[in-house]
């Protein structure tokens, strides 16, 4: 049997694996191995590899890799305790190939691991722009230390293939987390409130922001301004998820807490939503605000706006659901109005139909894993 690890390190990117990782697991000529890491294991940001076994995965391996801290320094060293904790890990997995979705800081400690053990990587969502964002030179980085590439557009395919990867080892498969669309049976908003245990009754927007690790956007003070605009809609409620585990993102948490403590009728803070509930969360919401790749890539299915704040997504190709803005109050509340009077309805998606994980199974099990990978020249290039 082969054996197929998959890497996951955060809430948002198992939820975007959880169909791949079921057909894999449902296959008999392959062995799941579930690597899980970083926020998962995390009280801070709520445990979450929990959910995945309730999901019914066993989890092969945990590895402890993330420290406490709010700085660069801090990543930077979370980093070097993931590549020592993987070494280990993935020397007693033994896997046939590592897969691993995106561009963030955990990724990249994982697939500098595999890449000096000389296990195969598959990587997943190669090839994008966000600019605003150290996880722009991760995802091209992880790029270069594969051997197999899923991306989910054209564009994306070639912009892999231009960094040297030879093109029968690119293929376009649109983005595995819009399968969710397909598969998966979403809640009502009845059913989505019980869950929550809190009363959806008036139109409600959907908000998560992460801080901005390139650009000059403050996470705290433009995270104050995002809140300042949401005080100029008291007519709708709110949903808060807490950004991730990236520098800046700890100080972002308890504004958010108090935020939500001083309207506990009208404000929601969350540490994790959990994928089902997050896009039940979408299809019924007014609006999805902040700035993950998220409002980019699943919510233009469901014909739902998109406010995306900032420069933490400058680079990445978009519908025409979502509305980009500054990080200051004023333009966030201009951008907000406009958004909520769009009409929706002819909106496509351009990162595919929700037919990914079926396409990267099948690639999977029929790759060759022994090749030397060996750089592609684009032709005419000098």
């Amino acid at each position: 049997m082969r054996k197929i690890a998959v890497f996951t390190g955060t809430r948002a990117e198992y939820g975007l694996l959880y169909w791949l990782l079921k057909d894999i697991q449902a296959d008999p000529t392959l062995e799941l191995q579930l690597l899980v890491s970083a926020m998962h294991l995390s009280p801070e940001f709520g445990m979450t590899y929990q959910q995945i076994e309730a999901d019914g995965f066993v989890i092969t391996e945990k590895v402890e890799m993330l420290l406490s801290s709010d700085s660069a320094v801090g990543t930077a060293k979370s980093i070097g305790l993931g590549v020592i904790g993987f070494a280990d890990a993935l020397a007693r997995m033994q896997p046939d190939v590592l897969v691993i979705l995106g561009d963030r800081f955990e990724a990249l400690a994982v697939a500098q691991a595999a890449m000096i053990l000389r296990i195969p990587i598959a990587h997943i969502h190669g090839g994008e722009i966000t600019e605003g964002a150290y996880d722009d030179a991760i995802r091209h980085a992880i790029t270069k230390l594969s051997l197999l590439h899923f991306t989910s557009t054209e564009t994306h395919r070639n912009r892999v293939i231009q960094l040297g990867e030879s093109p029968n080892r690119v293929h376009n498969v649109g983005a595995v987390g819009l399968d969710h669309l397909q598969r998966s049976n979403l809640m009502s908003i009845d059913e989505l409130a019980s869950s929550l245990n809190f009363k959806l009754e008036q139109p409600y927007l959907l908000v998560t922001y992460h801080p901005v690790t390139l650009a000059s956007e403050p996470a705290k003070a433009s995270f104050l301004n995002l809140l300042a605009a949401l005080d100029q809609f008291p007519e709708l409620q709110i949903i808060l998820t807490y950004p991730n585990a990236d520098d800046g993102g700890r100080e972002i948490i308890p504004v958010l807490e108090a935020y939500a403590k001083k309207q506990p009728q009208r404000v929601l803070a969350i540490p994790s939503l959990g994928q089902l509930r997050y896009l039940s969360a979408v299809k019924h919401a007014a609006a999805v605000m902040g700035n993950s790749s998220s409002g980019i890539i699943e919510v233009p299915s469901f014909k739902v706006p998109t406010v995306n704040i900032g420069e933490r997504q400058r680079g990445r190709l978009a519908a025409n659901s979502v509305f980009p803005c500054t990080a200051d109050t004023d333009a966030i509340v201009t951008t907000l109005k406009t958004a909520l009077d769009a009409d929706l309805s002819q909106v496509v998606n351009p990162y595919g139909k929700g037919d990914a994980s079926g396409t990267i199974l099948e690639h999977l099990k029929l790759a060759k894993l022994t090749e030397i990978k060996t750089f592609y020249d684009l032709q005419g290039v000098t």
